[in-house]
C-alpha cells in the first residue's frame, strides 16, 4: 500500500475552498490584529475590512500560528491515516510561521517535512497544488516535497502597491526600502526573489505601472503552459481588467484565478494592491 502523505499550509496560500476540498489540504490560520481585536484570516476576518481599517488609519499587525496549533494539525493528520505530513508555508522572511511549524513537527506522531516556500499568496497555492497532486497520485514524501519545491522555483510573483507606507509599517519591505529616497515620485513594481521583497521597476503613474504589470507577466509567461494568478485588495476592477487582457495576450494560458488577497497579506500591503503570480506547469 502506498504511503499516505498528508497535506499542511497556512492561510496565505488564499486557495478555495473548493480546492482544499478536492485535495484533502489542511490550513493552519496566520492572525490578524486590529487595535486589540484578533481574528482568525479565512474564517473571522476578511480582507475589506482590514482595507477598511487601513484606510481609518487603525493599527494592524498580524501573529503566526502558534507550535501548538500545529501540533494538533498534525496529530489529526495521523489520526486520520497519514504516514508522512508535508507542510508548506509561507516565506520564512515574512513570517513566524514556518519556524512554529518546525517546533511542532519534532513532536508529531508521524514524520513532518516542513516546507519555507519562498512564496505566499497564490504563488504559495500553486505550490501546495502541485505538492498535494503528487501526494494524491500516490507520491512519497520526498517526491511531494520535489515536487512543491519545482513548483516554487519555476513561480515568478510580481505586484504593485499603491503606496509603499504597509510594507514600511510592517517591516516586510527589504530591499525596497532603498526607494523611499523618492517614494513620493515613484510607484514601484515590486517582485518575490528568494522570499523577500524586492524592487523591479520604478514608474510614474499609476496607470503606467499596471501597464507594465501586465507587459511583465506576459513577457515572463513567454510561450509556456502557465497558471496565473491576478491578485488584489479594494482593486476589483482594476483586476479583472488586468486577467482579461492576460486571457487575451498569453497563449500557454491554463488556468487563470482571480482573487482579492486575504487578510494577512492585505494587511501588510494596502489598498490598491495589484498582483500578478505566474506559475509554469
Amino acid at each position: 500500500m502506498s504511503p499516505h502523505v498528508a497535506i499542511v499550509t497556512d492561510s496565505t496560500a488564499y486557495l478555495s475552498q473548493e480546492a482544499l476540498t478536492r485535495h484533502s489540504i489542511t490550513v493552519v490560520p496566520l492572525t490578524v490584529v486590529i487595535g486589540d481585536e484578533a481574528f482568525e484570516e479565512g474564517t473571522e476576518i476578511s480582507a475589506p475590512a482590514v482595507a477598511r481599517a487601513l484606510q481609518r488609519r487603525r493599527p494592524v499587525t498580524t501573529s503566526r500560528p502558534s507550535p501548538t496549533e500545529f501540533a494538533a494539525c498534525y496529530r489529526a493528520a495521523a489520526e486520520a491515516g497519514a504516514d508522512h505530513i508535508v507542510s508548506l508555508h509561507l516565506s520564512a522572511e515574512f513570517s513566524g510561521t514556518y519556524d512554529a511549524a518546525l517546533v511542532a513537527a519534532r513532536d508529531s506522531p508521524v514524520p513532518v517535512r516542513v516546507v519555507d516556500t519562498g512564496m505566499v499568496a497564490m504563488a504559495l497555492g500553486f505550490t501546495v497544488l502541485a505538492a498535494a497532486e503528487t501526494a494524491g497520485s500516490g507520491g512519497t514524501a520526498d517526491e511531494v516535497v520535489a515536487a512543491a519545491e519545482k513548483r516554487a522555483a519555476d513561480t515568478l510573483a510580481f505586484f504593485y502597491v499603491d503606496t509603499l507606507d504597509y510594507l514600511r509599517r510592517g517591516g516586510r519591505i527589504g530591499a525596497a526600502q532603498a526607494l523611499f529616497g523618492s517614494a513620493l515620485a515613484v510607484k514601484p513594481i515590486l517582485q518575490l526573489v528568494d522570499g523577500r521583497i524586492e524592487p523591479l521597476e520604478k514608474v510614474r503613474t499609476a496607470s503606467r505601472a499596471i501597464t507594465r504589470l501586465e507587459e511583465i507577466a506576459v513577457e515572463r509567461a513567454g510561450g509556456r503552459r502557465v497558471a496565473i494568478a491576478v491578485h488584489h485588495l479594494a482593486a476589483a476592477d482594476r483586476a479583472a481588467a488586468l486577467a482579461e487582457r492576460l486571457r487575451e495576450r498569453v497563449p500557454g494560458l491554463d488556468e487563470l484565478v482571480v482573487s482579492e488577497v486575504g487578510a494577512v497579506i492585505g494587511a501588510h500591503a494596502g489598498p490598491g494592491l495589484l498582483g500578478a503570480v505566474i506559475s509554469p506547469h
